[in-house]
């Protein structure tokens, strides 16, 4: 998060949005489909997780380290810095990918 850290467990057959919920963790959100980039996210580090739940998530966005947390799931331990929608943005109009809310 922006200003402090939390930590939650996330079963892999959860989306890593809808676990923070559950542990009174507000995140940004629209449309829950992977697609307005409201709930990005960027990995500090390393880890694995699947995002085949997003109807907009690209190649170029898993190499530059952004997840979607509203459909992604986790298959390891991950440490993400929340609140990158803006990020996220700038970089999917510098690749030349959709960009909601640009």
């Amino acid at each position: 998060m922006p200003d402090e850290r939390r930590v939650i467990t996330v079963p892999a057959t959860d989306h890593i949005w809808d676990a923070a919920q559950r542990e009174g963790i507000i995140l940004p959100a629209i449309c829950h489909q992977g697609r307005c980039l409201t709930c990005a996210g960027k990995l500090c580090g390393s880890g694995e997780f699947d995002s085949i739940d997003a109807v907009g998530y690209y190649e170029q966005d898993h190499d530059a380290g952004f997840i979607l947390l509203c459909t992604a799931r986790p298959r390891s331990n991950l440490r993400i810095r929340t609140h990158m929608q803006t990020a996220m943005r700038a970089h999917r109009l510098k690749c030349g990918l959709p960009a909601p809310y640009s």
